[in-house]
């Protein structure tokens, strides 16, 4: 059945014989085993209902796949149907592009030579068509100017795609920027109507795009035409001052907006779960991944366009509420993975194996891989060497699995991609061979050669070379090494009392968990104390005194309020933190063990120096304004003017960053005002509106109640004086093209949110955070709620910035990674720590103090001191090492026997 195909002509619902009531309104009249669906995001498609339909139950009949024009339906080969029993169910659809033959404007299906965002990474990747040179489609010449044309199948009303897609600006700037690293010549253009560059580290993104040379015309193209003598595109566009322009481009991306699978609409029938106007999965503000069915939650694409470390972020959180869910079952049905015994090769001959990998054309686009592979057949030791088309794929790992036991290699060299994401797979290869995990050396010919020497083909495989020989020499020295097995205390500590905590909190708990939970302040709630109602009308207030009474009362979770963490100590597994509760003059102390910590420490509005915040009463932050309106100490008038400023000490030289939420903030409290008082005058002044994902529909309710957005640029900064009465604000109105002034009974400013620093938790725990204050992740696709250190997670907005759903979201995610740890029970600790020689330690303590880890203790020995490593807090940074006056510290895979052998063997070039 393929639903794309699908035209809602409706024929096929004639010819069914089978009529049935509707399972959830028997009211109704009766519908048919197949029948067509409308809805507003996918105008038709048909849906089955497998119990009533004849030939799925063994009935001949068919009349469907007859009828059907279009060759949608086909009942030629039956689906296989099995059934699981199973305690809860997460669904992950994902999304899919907006198909951009259905913008006839744009003409996609005329011209080869305008491709979608997709498409265009393809031609910019080495392992694509073109091998990474930017060509274009029609004659394969290089296209001087490219032009990107923003919001192509999104904010586009009566189309049923009236959202924002959330990624596209994201991923456009990024693709560009990609084009120019390839061709630093090209001459590229994004046609925008709000850079929506929300998010940790991506208004950098975005200005380093700016001074890269590319241009950023805030306009929406209307229409794209071919040039028929030369294959160009025609772009006409209207600047915000109302000139009308004419470009010719010689290649044109879409980066497409996103829409639900073609297939929600037939699982959300078949699941009995609610979808929203647009397609995508319906969820509560307070319950982001839950669906309308108890016992199913959702995750990534199928709530709604997201990045990727969101769907990563919600995956996590999706699998600690279905782990709540089943707590009194966990470890029933667990197979533990059973490996070979360690084959001991101390004693065996040297015998290296090299596995050099293409990665398709990513490497061998630029690396003559196959030059390579020959070199290291006549590199010592070396007795295999074969070249993969993709090492990481599964037949490539049983190859490598089987040439290990078939040749008897002793040593494992893969050149391929980074070991920091490849790097476990190959290990865990080489162990099901029956190898020490420690006894493989990897390459990383991607990263440092084929990306990075993109245009030097002959110079990157030169390198190649370089590397895989330095990698043999180390392979030749490198020992099995042992893992350490540590218990781990099941036991939990959040750190941060507000939303994210407690959700943290709450999520262990239910899962079984002891769990402390700190909060500097006299009570829990953080942030959201400050919120009165919510752009979805879900009442903030109620669910916070009802979440509070949940986290109270449960009997795993010990709630310490006016506390402060004073000192922690240990390792993943095995902490213990020092903290002090209670009021000045009264406070104890006590000492917590635990398994992990996770840090939701949040966040607070920035109160600048400008704008007279702090000089005149009718001059407030935006959550002071909320609980004035809340609470009827502020009532808009008939005549009166109110005005929101957004982007106030963000985005400029006082914090880089986009705070994410304040332009829906904004739009909330103006909406409230028209609600209040439908005659009072809103201005909100904006740089970019921000409303990314279904927010969109709350900026667009905003136009049609009569509020004003006025643009104003960053150079050209809003004014404001105290009046008799009032505060008045001049603003340079760009479509004007003049000043205007407004009289304002109140001023709201929407400023950066910055991250909540406490001294003593800083001093007690030096988690690594990013250059805006944030708590840093390990890896901002992967791992984004892992700290750099083990046993420690982030969430919330100690992480960064973020709404309601997404802290929620987050939180989840969170609990669901340490409960790794504490169900395990057990942790492994990396075998790259370092090892200290006693009889060579002379107890100085150089590496003590230098450790990032405190992975060091300086202990009495007989007479003397001697320095003991901490092995599962170490991290094999080799800081120690370095700074060892005796050469008593060594770090595991990275010996300076090993190192010195890499040294030599650089130096031996052939």
């Amino acid at each position: 059945m393929d639903e794309e195909k699908c035209t809602g002509c409706g024929v096929c619902a004639q010819y069914c014989p089978v009529t049935l009531p509707d399972p959830h309104n028997q009211n109704l009249t009766t519908y048919k085993a197949i029948d067509i669906l409308y809805t507003q995001a996918i105008p038709s498609t048909f849906v089955v209902q497998p119990d009533y339909c004849l030939f799925l139950n063994k009935k001949e009949c068919k009349q469907c796949t007859r009828a059907c024009q279009t060759g949608a339906i086909n009942f030629d080969q039956k689906p296989e149907i099995s059934e699981y029993e199973v305690g809860a169910v997460i669904l992950t659809t994902g999304f899919k592009d907006v198909n951009p033959a259905k913008i006839v404007s744009y003409g996609y299906q005329e011209s080869a030579n305008i491709v979608t965002g997709r498409e265009f990474e393809r031609i910019s990747s080495a392992s694509g068509p073109y091998g990474g040179k930017i060509s274009r489609p029609s004659d394969l010449k290089k296209p001087q100017k490219i032009a990107f044309v923003q919001c192509a199948g999104s904010r586009t009303r009566g189309t049923g795609k009236e959202y924002c897609s959330s990624v596209c600006c994201k991923y456009a700037v990024k693709d560009a920027i990609v084009a120019l690293e390839h061709e630093p010549d090209l001459d590229i253009t994004i046609f925008f109507m709000d850079m929506r560059m929300h998010g940790k580290g991506l208004e950098d993104f975005y200005e380093r795009a700016k001074k890269s040379g590319i241009k950023f015309v805030r306009s929406r193209v209307a229409e794209i035409k071919r040039v028929v003598d030369d294959e160009d595109l025609r772009i006409q566009y209207i600047t915000e001052l109302g000139a009308l322009h004419e470009e010719t481009f010689n290649l044109v991306v879409l980066p497409m907006g996103l829409e639900p699978s073609a297939g929600n609409f037939s699982l959300a029938r078949a699941a009995g779960i609610d979808l929203t106007n647009y397609g995508f999965c319906r969820a509560d503000l307070f319950a982001p991944l839950n669906t309308s069915r108890a016992g199913i939650f959702a995750a990534g694409g199928f709530l709604g366009p997201m990045a990727l470390p969101d769907s990563v972020t919600q995956a996590s959180g999706a699998a600690a509420c279905a782990a709540e869910l089943l707590t009194p079952t966990r470890g029933t049905i667990i197979v533990e993975k059973q490996f070979p015994e360690e084959r001991s090769v101390g004693e065996e001959e040297l015998r290296v194996g090299v596995f050099v990998c293409n990665c398709g054309k990513n490497i061998a686009g630029v690396v003559d891989v196959t030059d390579v592979t020959r070199y290291a057949a006549d590199l010592g030791n070396v007795v295999v060497n074969v070249d993969n088309l993709y090492s990481c794929s599964q037949d490539t790992q049983d190859l490598i699995k089987e040439t290990v036991i078939r040749e008897k290699l002793n040593r494992v060299v893969v050149a391929a991609c980074t070991p920091r994401t490849h790097e476990p797979l190959f290990q865990e290869t080489v162990r099901e061979a029956g190898l020490n995990r420690c006894l493989l050396e990897m390459v990383n010919i991607r990263d440092q050669c084929s990306w990075v020497h993109a245009n030097e083909k002959e110079e990157a495989t030169l390198k190649a070379k370089d590397l895989v020989r330095m990698a043999v020499a180390k392979a030749r020295s490198i020992e099995a090494l042992s893992e350490p097995i540590i218990d781990v205390i099941p036991k939990a500590l959040v750190i941060g009392g507000g939303l994210a905590g407690m959700t943290a909190a709450l999520s262990l708990a239910e899962q079984g968990f002891a769990c402390v939970l700190l909060e500097k302040s006299d009570e829990l709630g953080g942030n959201l104390r400050n919120l009165h109602y919510t752009l979805s009308g879900a009442d903030p207030r109620s669910y916070l005194h009802e979440l509070i009474d949940k986290v109270k009362s449960h009997r795993l979770i010990t709630v310490h309020t006016q506390a402060a963490v004073e000192r922690v100590n240990g390792f993943v597994g095995n902490f213990q933190t020092e903290i002090t509760r209670g009021p000045e003059g009264g406070k104890e102390q006590e000492e917590l063990e635990h398994g992990i910590i996770i840090l939701a420490t949040g966040a607070t509005p920035f109160r600048p120096d400008e704008y007279l915040l702090g000089q005149n009463d009718r001059v407030l932050l935006l959550h002071e304004m909320e609980k004035k309106l809340a609470t009827g100490e502020f009532i808009p008038g008939d005549r009166d003017n109110v005005v929101l400023i957004q982007c106030v000490g963000s985005r400029d030289d006082t914090h880089s960053y986009c705070s994410s939420i304040c332009c829906s903030m904004a739009i909330k409290n103006a909406l409230t005002i028209k609600e209040l008082n439908p005659r009072t005058q809103v201005y909100i002044l904006y740089r970019d509106m921000r409303t990314y994902g279904f927010h969109e529909d709350y900026y667009t309710r905003a136009r049609e109640q009569g509020i004003i957005f006025i643009r104003y640029e960053l150079e050209n900064k809003p004014l404001v004086t105290a009046a008799e009465s009032n505060v008045r604000v001049t603003v340079r109105d760009p479509v004007l093209g003049e000043d205007i002034t407004l009289d304002a009974v109140m001023l709201g400013l929407s400023t950066a949110i910055i991250p909540d620093r406490q001294d003593n938790l800083e001093a007690a725990l030096p988690v690594p955070r990013s250059a805006e204050g944030f708590y840093l992740e390990s890896h901002v696709q992967l791992k984004p709620v892992d700290s750099y250190v083990d046993g420690i997670y982030i969430c919330g907005m100690a992480h960064f910035p973020k709404s309601i759903d997404e802290s929620i979201a987050q939180a989840k995610a969170a609990a669901a990674k340490a409960s790794i740890l504490l169900a395990r029970g057990y942790v492994k600790a990396e075998p790259i720590v370092a090892s200290c020689a006693e009889e060579q330690c002379i107890g100085c303590s150089l590496c003590a103090a230098f450790c990032p880890y405190s992975a060091i203790t300086i202990s009495k020995k007989g007479k003397g001191k001697k320095a003991e490593i901490i092995a599962a807090a170490c991290k094999g940074c080799g800081v120690c090492a370095s700074y060892c006056p005796s050469k008593a510290i060594s770090v595991g895979r990275f010996t300076d026997e090993q190192i010195y052998a890499q040294i030599e063997a650089f130096g031996l070039k052939k």
